[in-house]
C-alpha cells in the first residue's frame, strides 16, 4: 500500500497569503512614499525594499525546489527497496 503525498492548501489560507502580501507591499509603498526625507533617500529605500521582495521570492523558490527534490528522491528510493523486497518475499 502506498500512501498519496498530496499537499494542498485550502483557499483561506492562499487568500491570506496573497492578503498579506499585497498588504504589506502597500504600507511600505505608503511608508517610503510619505518618508519625510530627500527624494534620493525615498529613492535607495524604495529600490532596496523591491529587491528584498524579490530576493525573499526566489529564496522561497529555491528552498520549495530542493524539498521537492529531495522527495522525489526519498520516493525513487522507497520505490526501489520495496521492489528488492517484493521479489525476495515471492
Amino acid at each position: 500500500m502506498q500512501e498519496i503525498d498530496i499537499q494542498s492548501h485550502s483557499t483561506s489560507w492562499l487568500f491570506y497569503v496573497k492578503a498579506a502580501f499585497v498588504i504589506s507591499l502597500a504600507a511600505m509603498a505608503v511608508g517610503i512614499t510619505f518618508m519625510p526625507a530627500s527624494l534620493v533617500v525615498q529613492g535607495y529605500f524604495a529600490l532596496s525594499s523591491l529587491f528584498l521582495v524579490s530576493s525573499t521570492i526566489t529564496m522561497v523558490k529555491t528552498l520549495r525546489d530542493e524539498h521537492e527534490s529531495h522527495r522525489l528522491l526519498n520516493k525513487i528510493s522507497e520505490a526501489k527497496t520495496q521492489k528488492i523486497i517484493n521479489e525476495f518475499s515471492e
